[in-house]
C-alpha cells in the first residue's frame, strides 16, 4: 500500500505540462480492438487505468507494445473469451471492451466493470444501446452474456446524455448494418476524440460534440494513427493548485477551452488568469467571493473537478453552495475536510461550504479519484503535514503527480507502508 505526505503553505511557481487524457485513454484503448489492423495511440498517460486495460488487452490475445507515451496494438489474432471479474472490476472503463467486442463479433462475456465508489453507476444505458441494435442481454449475477445474429442500425434515444452510454453506442454501432442515429447525446471533448480515432480507422461518424450523432456501420476498419486529448481534469486540478498556493503557476499543453466552465468560476471569485491557446498562468489572490456551482455535462461543470474545487471554496469570504447533479455519493471527501478544520455541510445532493476557513495538516483519506486530488489540494495549502492514505486512487488517474508538484515547489512525498 502507497500513501503520500506534504507539507503545506509552499508557495508553486514554474510550469506543469498536462499530460494524455484518462478519460480519453481509457475508452480509446478497447476502441482499438475494432480495427482488423495495427492502430498505433500517442499521448498515453502511464498511469495505472491504463495498466489494467493493458492487462485485459494482453489477455485477449492483443500485440501490445508500449514505447513511452507511445501504444501500439494489433489486435488481429485476439480470442474472444470471456473477461473474468478479477481483471474487469479494476476499474470502470473495462466495459468499453463490451461494446467493441460485441460489434465485432457479436457475442461478448464480461463481468460488472468496477471502478471508484462515488455512486450508482448503472450500465442501463448502455443495455438499452445493445437491445435497440438486436443484441439479447443476459445477465446472471455480474456476469453479463450479450449475443447478435445481426446487429442493425436503429434511432436510439438516452434517457440522459452519458458519456460512456455515448461512447458505447459509438463503439457497438460503427460495425453494424445501417445507420445508427443517436439522440441526447453527451457531448465531451472525449467522445470526439474516440469517434475522430474511429473514423480514422475508416468508420463514418458525423455529429460528434453535438446532441445528435449519426453512424454508418462499415463491414471493415483498418489502421490509423491518433493521439490522445490533453487531460482538462487534470489541466483543471492544477489549476486550482495554483488558484490555492500558485506562485504564476502555468498549466501548459492544455486546451482552455475545454475547462472554461472552471475559469468562468474563477474569474466571478476573483483571479486574474493569463489565458494563452495553450496554457494558463494563474496566481494566488485574497479576498475570494463565494459562488454557486452546479455539475452538469459537458460544456458545464464537470463533476471530475467538483471535489477539487471544494477546497478552494473553503478559502472564499463567505458561503458558496456547490449543488451535485451526476453522482449521489460525491461527497466522500467532506467529512476529511471538515477534519482539517473546514466547515461544510451536506444537504442531499447539496454542499454548503461556510468560508473562510484555515486548513491544518491532518491523517486523511483519498476515498476515491476525485476525492484523492480534493485532498491533495487541501493538503497543498494547510498548515502542518498532511498525510493520506489509498493514494492508489489518486495514481489510477493523475500521471506522474508527485514529480509534477515537487518540480514546481511542493513539499510531497510518497511512501510504502
Amino acid at each position: 500500500m502507497k500513501q503520500i505526505k506534504i507539507e503545506g503553505g509552499h508557495l508553486l511557481s514554474g510550469t506543469i505540462n498536462i499530460s494524455g487524457a484518462k478519460n480519453s485513454a481509457v475508452a480509446l484503448v478497447p476502441a482499438s480492438l475494432l480495427s482488423d489492423e495495427e492502430v498505433k495511440i500517442d499521448n498515453i498517460p502511464n498511469i495505472s487505468d491504463i495498466d489494467a486495460l493493458n492487462e485485459i488487452l494482453e489477455y485477449l490475445g492483443a500485440d501490445v507494445k508500449r514505447e513511452g507515451s507511445l501504444m501500439t496494438i494489433n489486435s488481429r489474432n485476439i480470442v474472444n473469451k470471456e473477461i473474468p471479474e478479477e481483471i474487469s472490476k479494476k476499474l470502470r472503463a473495462s466495459y468499453y471492451f463490451m461494446s467493441s467486442l460485441l460489434g465485432k463479433y457479436k457475442h461478448v462475456e464480461m463481468y460488472f466493470p468496477g471502478g471508484c465508489s462515488i455512486g450508482a453507476r448503472p450500465i442501463d444505458q448502455t443495455l438499452k444501446t445493445f437491445r435497440a441494435l438486436g443484441a439479447t442481454v443476459i445477465e446472471e449475477g455480474n456476469k453479463y452474456t450479450i449475443t447478435a445474429e445481426e446487429l442493425v442500425g436503429t434511432t436510439i434515444q438516452l434517457d440522459m446524455p452519458s458519456v460512456g452510454a455515448t461512447i458505447n453506442t459509438l463503439l457497438v454501432a460503427v460495425r453494424a448494418k445501417g445507420e445508427t442515429i443517436l439522440k441526447n447525446a453527451a457531448k465531451e471533448p472525449e467522445i470526439v476524440s474516440v469517434a475522430t480515432f474511429l473514423n480514422n480507422m475508416g468508420a463514418k461518424i458525423i455529429g460528434a460534440g453535438t446532441s445528435e450523432i449519426r453512424i454508418e456501420g462499415v463491414d471493415y476498419l483498418g489502421s490509423c494513427f491518433t493521439e490522445v486529448i490533453p487531460d482538462r481534469i487534470e489541466a483543471g486540478t492544477y489549476l486550482l493548485a495554483g488558484a490555492l498556493m500558485g506562485n504564476n503557476l502555468t498549466i501548459k499543453n492544455m486546451i482552455p477551452e475545454h475547462i472554461s466552465s472552471l475559469t468562468y468560476k474563477l474569474k466571478e471569485m476573483g483571479f486574474k488568469m493569463d489565458i494563452g491557446r495553450d496554457y494558463i498562468t494563474i496566481s494566488k489572490t485574497d479576498n475570494l467571493k463565494p459562488i454557486k456551482v452546479k455539475t452538469l455535462g459537458y460544456p458545464g461543470f464537470p463533476t471530475d473537478l467538483q471535489q477539487p474545487l471544494t477546497t478552494l471554496l473553503t478559502q472564499a469570504n463567505g458561503t458558496s453552495i456547490l449543488e451535485e447533479t451526476i453522482y449521489e455519493n460525491r461527497f466522500q471527501n467532506v467529512p476529511y475536510l471538515n477534519d482539517m478544520g473546514a466547515n461544510i455541510e451536506i444537504k442531499d445532493k447539496t454542499i454548503i461550504i461556510n468560508g473562510k476557513t484555515e486548513l491544518k495538516g491532518t491523517k486523511v483519506q483519498a476515498t476515491d479519484l476525485r476525492a484523492g486530488a480534493c485532498m491533495v489540494l487541501a493538503a497543498l495549502t494547510a498548515e502542518g503535514e498532511t498525510t493520506i492514505t489509498e493514494i492508489k486512487h489518486v495514481l489510477r488517474g493523475y500521471e506522474n503527480i508527485i514529480e509534477k508538484l515537487e518540480n514546481v515547489g511542493a513539499k510531497i512525498s510518497l511512501e510504502e507502508i
